[in-house]
């Protein structure tokens, strides 16, 4: 472990995503320090991933903001990952085999979301994987030509997900919508107010044309011998088993929460509590994006700019893009409205349903807990190295279970960073060097 680097900055930026890319952007316009970091290896996050070689062509607003990042005088840090707060207006992070120091006089959290996987028989076999998660790896060089895929979940995101894997050449044989008929409809007719969305939805169903799509449907169980060989589905009250190689399930998305509530940052209905101009409780961290509220990238850009200004002082710059917010915000509530999850899916796992992949915690072994801390006592359930970021959404979708606490280090880190941060500060690090590697309470 070389000597630790310590850093200033005047508005600090985790996450690079829209929403982070956004935020760093228009606070990098008053000239003055500004920094960005991300724990991948590029910046765009899950929705703008790009890999080297690909010849996907970035949409125009994409394209826009990064030409503009790209431009800006921005400090730009990839493979970093923050995972610990020593003292308010100082984190942690790791790059590489360093460990980071990072001051910031405001900070703003742009931390993205992750996929909510729901246990069923058979979700651990190799090719049964999430839906963002495949169209990341082919994104990354997977071959997928000639594959047979079905895709289950809800949201649109299922649509998007299956035309991107056919137009690499899959073989898609089927789109498995958890949402009933009679919501789907109401859906499509309040995207009268959007028509925005419905030229894109047209051109997603063009794409897909001759894929089969069924509403009130969703994966029972998936077949093979240690890899995925068929899934049988539950679609319009029968069973029907499909042949495939890959089955690509996404029942919505998971706020990444766990820095926010770390710094203190108070929660409501399990997001981050902003005010107007994306603060949190918290005074000086601002937060955009997903963390605030499942929204898609219109909401995240316009968050983002939001929270840049504000940080940077220009709030009646800022208070300019209200409209769009709301207008973004309105449309988050119809999807959760269209698309919420229904509650036969709480019904999916039987007894011997791995619900904990780390710690091999079956469904028979979490129902006779009464609430997550118990869960924890009596199996380790979310305290292997995921930390209970797979686990921990199902887990709350099937009991109503939320983690009491976070603690440090939010993410696994190597004994090195915390044994050489600790030796250089014991006395600051002695809540880091007493807490267990991932230590979710």
């Amino acid at each position: 472990m070389s000597a630790d680097t310590q850093l200033h900055f005047d508005v600090l930026v985790v996450g690079g995503g829209p929403a982070g890319m956004a935020a760093a952007v228009r606070a990098a316009e008053d000239s003055i320090r500004i920094a960005i970091i991300d724990d991948n290896a590029a910046f765009g996050g899950q929705i703008w991933r790009t890999s080297p070689g690909s010849d996907d062509t970035p949409e125009d607003e994409q394209a826009a903001w990064r030409a503009r990042f790209a431009k800006s005088n921005i400090t730009k840090l990839c493979g970093t990952r923050v995972f610990h707060q020593p003292q308010p207006g100082v984190l942690l992070a790791e790059a590489n085999d360093d460990l980071c120091e990072f001051h910031y006089d405001k900070l703003i959290l742009a931390t993205g979301a992750r996929e909510r996987f729901l246990p069923f028989p058979g979700w651990r076999l190799q090719n049964v994987m999430g839906a963002g998660g495949l169209q990341a790896m082919v994104k990354s060089g997977l071959p997928i030509h000639g594959k047979r895929i079905v895709v289950a979940g809800s949201g649109p995101l299922l649509l998007a997900v299956a035309a991107y894997l056919q137009k690499h050449g899959a073989d898609v044989r089927m789109i498995c919508e958890q949402a009933s008929w009679a919501r789907l409809a109401r859906f499509s007719l309040g995207l009268l107010s959007y028509r925005e969305k419905i030229k894109q939805g047209l051109q997603l169903r063009k794409m897909l044309a001759g894929v089969p799509f069924a509403a009130d449907s969703w994966p029972v169980e998936a077949h093979g011998n240690h890899m995925l060989e068929s899934v049988t589905i539950f679609r319009a009250g029968i069973h029907e088993t499909i042949a495939c190689d890959y089955l690509a399930t996404g029942f919505h998305l998971v706020p990444n929460t766990e820095l926010q509530q770390l710094l203190g940052c108070k929660m409501q209905d399990g997001f981050v509590q902003v005010n107007e101009l994306q603060e949190t409780t918290v005074q000086g961290i601002f937060c955009a994006g997903e963390p605030t509220g499942i929204g898609g990238v219109e909401q995240a850009l316009v968050e983002g700019q939001i929270a840049g200004l504000a940080a940077t002082g220009r709030s009646q710059e800022a208070r300019q893009l209200f409209p769009s917010r709301k207008r973004a915000r309105g449309f988050a509530r119809m999807l959760d409205r269209a698309f919420r999850l229904r509650p036969e899916l709480q019904r999916l796992a039987s007894d011997s349903t791995i619900v904990c992949c780390c710690e091999d915690v079956p469904y028979a072994r979490l129902r006779p807990c009464a609430s997550w801390r118990e869960a924890k006592l009596q199996t380790r359930c979310g305290m292997g190295p995921c930390q209970g970021r797979i686990c921990g959404p199902a887990i709350q979708f099937l009991f109503g279970w939320t983690p009491e606490s976070v603690r440090p280090p939010i993410f696994p880190a190597r004994v090195g960073c915390l044994a050489f941060q600790s030796a250089s500060n014991p006395a600051r690090n002695s809540r880091l060097a007493g807490s267990p590697t991932g230590g979710h309470s």
